[in-house]
């Protein structure tokens, strides 16, 4: 389980412990980004009351997408067979971690859905949510994909999964990220399924989201799906050799 982290202070002990609740016998890697407010160590505190969770400190911050691959880089070289992505300020509730787990039994990818039946999102308003649904919609068109949540960042990958995606060509960040990873995955041949997660906004802290991050999304998507449409009428346009009897 990797749970990137920046100035999570006030939230990182409570979301450790009721990981530890969900999920007793899962390893968590903390990735920390060289917080000024001192995350790192009250992690790392909480590490020798909970057991079974990892810190790996960085030395500055370099994006959400970067944690991740560093977590998933980490966890690989150590042999894990499954991973879990999970925001550290409680707006993902640990209780859906069983849910996410055991959804690869089935899949090879398993993503906590808002917009599946039993998913929601209780504090936000009716233009906030439509802009979401909006933007996850266009981006499964674009991509040929049947996923209502791409943009979802409470997700469990399959050991294998990870290991066919090279995250060495993952560039994106936010929004991008959990977008691109879906699609690297899909085209791999990777099967993808989701569960209803329950969103709520962070209680505590400053959101790390911004504006760059939902227009690098959108002009990603938008580049990703005119070239797998190009790509698709080039192969359509192709010459076919046949041998005459």
């Amino acid at each position: 389980m990797v749970l990137p982290t920046y100035n999570e202070a006030a939230n990182i002990v409570e979301v450790l412990t009721r990981v530890r609740q969900a999920a007793p016998e899962a390893d968590v890697l903390v990735v920390d980004d060289a917080s000024p407010d001192g995350t790192a160590d009250l992690a790392e505190e909480a590490a020798g009351r909970l057991g079974q969770i990892h810190l790996l400190r960085r030395p500055g911050k370099s994006g959400l997408g970067n944690a991740y691959r560093s977590g998933f880089r980490w966890g690989l070289e150590r042999g894990y067979d499954a991973f879990v992505e999970m925001d550290s300020d409680l707006s993902h509730d640990p209780a859906a971690l069983p849910s996410l787990l055991g959804g690869l039994e089935a899949a090879d990818l398993v993503i906590g859905s808002r917009y599946v039946p039993g998913g929601s999102i209780p504090q936000w308003g009716l233009h906030r949510r439509l802009l979401s649904e909006a933007g996850n919609r266009y981006a499964s068109l674009m991509l040929g994909m049947k996923v209502r949540d791409l943009t979802s960042g409470y997700r469990a990958y399959d050991g294998d999964t990870l290991r066919l995606i090279d995250l060495d060509r993952v560039r994106a960040d936010g929004y991008g990220f959990q977008i691109e990873m879906a699609y690297r995955a899909a085209r791999g041949g990777a099967s993808i399924a989701e569960v209803p997660i329950r969103f709520v906004d962070r209680v505590e802290g400053q959101s790390k989201m911004s504006m760059r991050t939902i227009v690098e999304a959108l002009a990603l998507v938008t580049v990703w799906g005119v070239r797998r449409v190009l790509g698709r009428r080039s192969r359509a346009g192709a010459p076919t050799h046949s041998t005459a009897a």
